[in-house]
């Protein structure tokens, strides 16, 4: 038997003997545990190592002495180069990743893709479950947004009465269009800060056509309240659009996704909130400039027509123009007369031929010459055979008939 080698059979009291590399893939199999994928542990850093290609190295152990379990992790260069501050010794954190297996030695460690310090950590891990829940509710429905009224008379803000963004908006808003700034203010961090926001907003609804919500650049602590449900739902519930206007264009709160629209800046949200009033005056004197245009068009055209008709309207031109068709009119006639004429004439002599004909075919035309046509019992008697002595035949001649009585017939026997 060899060593490590695959299926190496049963021992003698018929237990499966394992080769390692069997085990190996065995514990890889075991840590494919959803459980162990895509996991936060929280715990405190040790031996703690910057490797010169950028990948880092350490420990994660329980604090307060509660056990001395420890993991150890990995968190490669693509990951660690990312990372917002630098880990230390002792420092406790929330390190975000999956429980892999390194075959070739048999250890398995956490692969961080990231890292954050506890206490910033926790409030992520609270926003991205915000984020969840939200989204379930459908405020970040994309179908849900509005578009922005094109020229509004009045702009509401809620911000801080004494922050920067305030005056950059109002600085903005003078320069491109004479609106009206309504300030809705309220604290944009601290403690209760987001009851504040959510007030402000409501407070402001349907007095204004747009409405910028925001601040000032700050960090993640500084901008959380506008991450919080009571924010971005008075945000989703409002019936003015929205502009979210939270920190710096690199910057994300929640209430970005339920607004109407996002501005990297609050002095970018009043931009978009207004429109330039040069251009405006720009697009005015551009459509005024096509309207003359159009209308001297206009004008030209009807001029020319009525021209027109003023020459066609002339009493000679008339007079001419009706000689014209009265001439017409008098030719047609003398055509038609003609042509009437004519077809009398033939339809005459066809009349006649046919009445020349019908009058050579009447039977009635020889009595004229003295013949007369016998008849008995309603017929005509075409040959003597068709008589017997006391028969009674009508004899009709070309002005009447009489009555007889057949005494005798002789047959002569020609026909």
């Amino acid at each position: 038997m060899i060593l490590g080698s695959p299926s190496a059979g049963p021992d003698r009291f018929g237990t499966p003997i394992l080769a390692v590399s069997e085990v190996s893939r065995l514990i890889c199999d075991l840590l494919d545990d959803v459980r162990l994928q895509g996991i936060w542990v929280r715990g405190e850093v040790t031996n703690y190592k910057g490797h010169s290609s950028g990948h880092r190295y350490f420990s994660l152990g329980e604090r307060n002495g509660r056990s001395s379990a420890l993991i150890n992790c990995a968190m490669w260069r693509s990951y660690a180069s990312a990372l917002a501050f630098e880990p230390r010794d002792g420092m406790d954190v929330l390190a975000w990743g999956t429980v892999e297996v390194y075959e070739p030695h048999g250890k398995y460690q956490l692969i961080v893709r990231e890292l954050l310090p506890a206490g910033a950590g926790e409030r992520h891990l609270m926003v991205e479950r915000w984020k969840r829940e939200l989204e379930e509710e459908g405020l970040f429905d994309p179908g849900r947004k509005r578009p922005l009224p094109l020229f509004p008379r009045r702009v509401g803000v809620v911000t801080s009465p004494t922050g920067a963004a305030l005056q950059d908006i109002l600085s903005v808003v003078s320069r491109r269009y004479p609106a009206e700034v309504v300030l809705s203010p309220a604290a944009v961090q601290g403690e209760g800060a987001h009851l504040e926001i959510a007030e402000a907003i409501r407070r402001l609804d349907g007095l204004v056509d747009v409405m910028i919500v925001g601040r000032g650049g700050g960090s993640f602590e500084d901008l959380f309240a506008f991450n919080h449900p009571d924010v971005v739902r008075a945000v989703a519930a409002c019936r003015t659009p929205v502009i979210s206007a939270v920190g710096h264009e690199v910057d994300t709160a929640l209430c970005d996704f339920a607004a109407d629209l996002r501005a990297p800046t609050p002095s970018a949200a009043a931009e978009r909130a207004v429109p330039n009033r040069e251009e405006v005056l720009r697009e005015l004197s551009a459509h005024r400039e096509r309207m003359g245009a159009l209308l001297f068009h206009r004008v030209h055209t009807a001029a020319a027509e009525v021209e027109d008709l003023r020459g066609r309207m002339h009493p000679r031109r008339l007079t001419r123009k009706v000689n014209e068709r009265m001439q017409r009119l008098a030719e047609h006639e003398d055509l038609l007369r003609r042509a009437a004429t004519a077809r009398l004439e033939r339809e005459r002599a066809a009349l006649a031929e046919i009445r020349a004909d019908l009058s050579g075919r009447n039977p009635l035309a020889v009595l004229d010459r003295g013949y007369c046509i016998a008849g008995s019992g309603g017929k005509v008697a075409r040959s003597v055979r068709d008589l017997r002595p006391g028969d009674h035949v009508v004899l009709r001649f070309r002005d009447g008939a009489c009555r007889v009585t057949v005494e005798e017939t002789t047959y002569d026997g020609y026909v």
